[in-house]
């Protein structure tokens, strides 16, 4: 099976445009497309160190746009910014100094195209009193 279809299955989103060759005449898709939350996915594993470290959670997506239609077989990189550092306070019974940062995602493919970009933020653990 394709990686598409499997996300098709694993998401529940059996969209025509992912699924069906059949319904893609007169459409802006010459082929399956793969999902754009797949391609999300894809991008966090591109970027994520596995061991523990600094990034204690993902804290959400902003102004997420999928720019370019991404089939199977396509080969997808990341270009990864920090934009923006902001201190978290405390909570009472909190102990983990933290704050937020916000990096610009830009997820292109073999052709150095955008295909995807988004503003992704994370919580960190804070290395000293600044972030």
């Amino acid at each position: 099976e394709s990686d598409i279809a499997q996300f098709a299955i694993l998401s529940w989103d059996h969209f025509y445009a992912h699924t069906d060759q059949t319904s893609l005449d007169g459409t802006l898709f010459e082929r399956p497309v793969a999902h754009g939350y797949c391609i999300l996915s894809a991008a966090a594993g591109l970027f994520v160190v596995a061991a523990k470290g600094p990034v204690l959670l993902n804290y959400g997506i902003e102004n997420c746009r999928f720019l370019k239609p991404v089939y199977a077989g396509t080969t997808i990189g990341v270009r990864l910014t920090c934009k923006e550092k902001t201190s978290q306070e405390l909570n009472e019974g909190e102990s983990i100094p933290r704050g937020i940062v916000k990096w610009y995602v830009d997820v292109y493919d073999e052709s150095e195209d955008s295909v995807m970009v988004a503003s992704i933020l994370t919580i960190v653990r804070k290395k000293s009193s600044v972030i």
